[in-house]
């Protein structure tokens, strides 16, 4: 394989589209160091799994020789991203941004090569344009092309309102890549049109097109909705070691097939060859601890990675859960359920009320740990054993 195609191959693996295909081996063969961006609004002050899919893949363009640019959409987080919303979103306030991005680019580095990285703030450009230049740009774009994004149009035919400004936010993504020169954009599936939209300002000011490249959407724990901390079905980068691993451990067996694909470093033909294995009688347990590893170890180290398997299966023996325990199904409320209902229909405690009691007693735990926050949810389709004190103890599963 030449280098321009061992460097497609990297780049292709875990995407869903690229648009120009053609495009890319064009600018991958002129041997040019490419300017390659992706973008995150942070409105939210932790990244979880699903973020680092595409982040992921920007650190494989810097390994392959690219600059990387991360763009911190702190004028766009103000306006409030539209996408994949039925409502108008709710903008935050300049501070609560600038504090969410503060912990995005601490928490960034453990992916990426700060050496290799430029940050960028969209409030460098959108901030110095005039009420003029803003009206000059939204010109640039008809209402009838809006209209064809798919969330938009929903809203419309559905007699749901829309806002103006939520018109503008595509087009100041989109002026983003113009302002940057971006020779490729990486984005989620969901963010498909915005990025189109950097392509069509791009030929409207003479740059050369970026090429869009698009990743899947990561299911969260429930193996349904994308992993989200208001679903509360996700994994934090920043959570501790054993919880992390705990959390993988947690995912269904088909759903680590997709992990393995979107999350994991290692070759695909490794995670074809643990695929016959399972279909050879391996236990798919054993499979699922070395995908907990590595994750683990990508953000906590080799050390940690090291214990916590073994910490994993102690927190069981010495819990002497019982091989044979009581399978219960409870029905989550809009993708989750809270602890104390979840204890309660699960007939671990009596009552709500009980519940909270004994989780202020350090008596509740879950897959060996101990819940001590009485707002912790889980999510729909995730499976785990409950225990209240000694006696009581069960495999529940949120459906």
């Amino acid at each position: 394989m030449t280098s321009v195609q061992k460097a497609l191959e990297i780049i292709k693996r875990g995407t869903e589209e690229v648009l120009i295909e053609k495009d890319l081996i064009e600018k991958l063969e002129s041997g040019k160091k490419l300017r390659v961006k992706a973008g995150f609004d942070p409105t939210a002050p932790d990244i979880h799994l699903g973020h680092t899919v595409l982040i992921n893949k920007l650190r494989q363009f810097q390994d392959l020789g690219h600059e990387a640019i991360l763009l911190i959409g702190d004028f766009t987080a103000m306006i409030g991203d539209p996408t994949g919303k039925s409502v108008t979103r709710k903008p935050l306030s300049r501070e609560d941004v600038l504090e969410n991005a503060k912990t995005y680019e601490e928490q960034v580095f453990k992916i990426l090569d700060p050496e290799k990285t430029t940050v960028v703030y969209n409030s460098e450009w959108m901030g110095k344009m005039s009420a003029a230049d803003m009206i000059q740009l939204a010109a640039k774009y008809t209402v009838a092309r809006m209209l064809e994004r798919d969330d938009f149009e929903k809203r419309y035919k559905g007699g749901q309102s829309i806002a103006v400004h939520e018109f503008l936010y595509p087009l100041i993504q989109g002026y983003d890549s113009v302002a940057l020169e971006a020779d490729i954009e990486l984005g989620g599936t969901d963010q498909k049109f915005n990025l189109l939209v950097g392509r069509e300002l791009q030929r409207q000011e003479g740059q050369s097109q970026q090429i869009v490249i698009t990743t899947p959407i990561l299911e969260g724990l429930d193996g349904v909705q994308k992993m989200s901390k208001s679903l509360a079905n996700y994994i934090g980068i920043d959570e501790a070691s054993d919880e992390m691993f705990g959390k993988v451990m947690s995912i269904s067996d088909d759903l680590m097939w997709r992990y393995y694909e979107l999350l994991s470093f290692r070759p695909m033909e490794e995670i074809a060859q643990f695929k016959k294995d399972i279909e050879g009688g391996a236990n798919p347990r054993d499979i699922k601890f070395l995908l907990g590893e590595e994750i683990v170890e990508r953000f906590h180290g080799a050390e940690a990675a090291g214990k916590v398997r073994e910490n994993f299966i102690s927190r069981f023996k010495n819990n002497e859960i019982p091989e044979d325990l009581q399978e219960v199904e409870v029905k989550a409320i809009d993708g989750a359920i809270a602890i104390a209902n979840l204890l309660k229909e699960a007939g671990l405690t009596q009552s709500t009320s009980d519940a909270m009691r004994m989780i202020k007693q350090g008596a509740v735990k879950k897959d060996g740990e101990r819940i001590d926050d009485k707002s912790h949810k889980t999510a729909a389709g995730e499976t785990a054993v409950f225990q209240v004190g000694k006696k009581r103890i069960a495999r529940v599963s949120v459906v």
